[in-house]
């Protein structure tokens, strides 16, 4: 776990909470929505808003639930017992108590004058969960509110000051969980440095300007042929789970829940780019681009060729080649981003032995999110740190599971004679094994058989 400065720490802490409040005010404006459409009389409208909210809601709690269970006992310690977290889940609430879960370790280690690398490994394992989550939640509830809420400005010929407030942040906010979700991931690789914000700024602008012509394609169509959408949605989302499915994701605790992964993934599938398999990404990333542009231009076709109506309050005129102008745009900075942003490998260097003085007469095993560390080796395939990321299958299994072991670190013998600060034996993590790699005073005996190939 890379050393961090109270600064970044503070920075992180900040972006927990405004994620957080983000939360909480999207689901503000979605309930308030419904709550206009209702006294308008547009009840199928808010019976759609709704419904989406509480689909995603579910599979968010699920999502939440099945990770809890899977992850070590002990880790989380301490927690509301068992029956408290299941009814916390069945109210829709499991989401909110992880965000509360992650503000508070992020607290207790900025508080830290110097946080146990425990304690930072924790925050991440939680950050991570937290990310993903909220990446979800962005594309079973955002994007399809929010292509629902431009079909309905569409339909009706105008937009009232909420639904283009509602707009604007809905871009926004899918925009930045993608790129936080991306920073997250980076976490899991000691090898990888951190997006600057030169990097992030340009991420976050091809991000917005690639999803903006899918997001009002399939808004238009939606708008034009209400009775459609429906089948073209689960039609390419058949699609894209098969193309899942072959990919052989190994993500979730078991088979069943496996499967409710991959519709996820195949949902964000149909809005954006999502990488769930090893290997090299372009081919699979400029298919997947492909097919999005192609089934994007159809939908514009369909409805020139149909000659629709629309109000004309819409300038279609101009919104069309304004989101051809956005894809080129948003493509260009894609390939400038990958070929001379994206951050490159780089050799941390190797910490003093003690630098975090005395902490316990007892130390923990590091605890690692091996789900997100595989997502990451999958992300970042040319960076293959053994160390840090799982191998296949084992995701979910043993030593994913083994994160809280607790080792005794001081020997008699180095008790009675060396100083306080030097005998104290420091235990990180060796993914290699599984086991414990310990580092001790200098010229101690280092390492584990297994994972040093038997050097000391």
């Amino acid at each position: 776990m890379p050393w961090l400065p109270r600064a970044a720490l503070l920075w992180d802490v900040v972006l927990g909470f405004g994620g957080t409040a983000a939360f909480l005010i999207d689901l503000g404006a979605d309930l308030w929505a419904a709550g206009q459409y209702v006294v308008s009389g547009r009840y199928l409208w808010a019976a759609l808003v709704l419904a989406l909210l509480g689909l995603a809601s579910v599979a968010l709690q699920l999502f939440s639930w099945l990770w809890l269970r899977a992850d070590p006992a002990g880790l989380h310690a301490p927690q509301p017992p068992g029956r408290c977290l299941a009814l916390l889940h069945l109210l829709q609430l499991g989401y909110l108590y992880r965000c509360v879960q992650g503000l508070q370790q992020g607290l207790l280690v900025w508080r830290q004058e110097a946080p146990s690398e425990f304690d930072l490994a924790y925050a991440d394992f939680l950050t991570l969960d937290i990310s993903m989550l909220r990446l979800f939640e962005t594309f079973l509830e955002t994007t399809p509110q929010l292509t629902l809420l431009l079909a309905i400005v569409l339909q009706s010929g105008r937009a009232e000051s909420y639904q283009w407030v509602g707009i604007c942040t809905s871009f926004v906010g899918i925009s930045w969980a993608l790129l936080d979700y991306h920073r997250a991931l980076r976490t899991c690789l000691p090898s990888k440095s951190l997006l600057g914000l030169g990097s992030s700024v340009v991420y976050f602008l091809w991000n917005l300007l690639l999803l903006w012509p899918r997001v009002l394609a399939v808004a238009l169509f939606s708008a034009l042929f209400p009775h459609y959408v429906a089948l073209h949605f689960l039609g390419l989302w058949l699609v894209l789970l098969f193309w899942v499915w072959l990919q052989g994701t190994d993500f979730m605790p078991d088979s069943c829940s496996e499967w409710l992964y991959r519709a996820t993934v195949a949902t964000i599938l149909y809005f954006s780019w999502f990488n769930v398999a090893e290997g090299r990404t372009r081919g699979r990333a400029t298919i997947h681009l492909v097919f999005l542009l192609s089934d994007s231009v159809l939908l514009v076709v369909t409805w020139v060729t149909h000659i629709a109506w629309l109000p004309g309050g819409i300038p279609l005129q101009m919104l069309l080649p304004v989101s051809g102008i956005c894809f080129l745009l948003g493509l260009a900075l894609r390939l400038v981003y990958y070929r001379w942003l994206h951050p490159r490998c780089r050799q941390e260097p190797d910490r003093v032995d003690g630098a975090w003085g005395l902490r316990s007469l007892e130390w923990r095993r590091l605890p690692q999110n091996r789900r997100m560390a595989q997502l990451a080796q999958s992300f970042f395939p040319r960076v293959r740190d053994e160390a840090a990321l799982p191998q296949k299958g084992e995701a979910n299994g043993e030593v994913g599971r083994a994160a809280v072991v607790r080792v005794s670190l001081v020997t008699q013998e180095h008790r009675g004679r060396e100083p306080w600060g030097t005998a104290w034996w420091r235990c990180c993590c060796c993914g290699a094994c599984g086991t414990q790699r310990v580092s001790g005073p200098p010229g101690a005996a280092r390492g584990c058989e297994r994972g040093m190939g038997g050097r000391r």
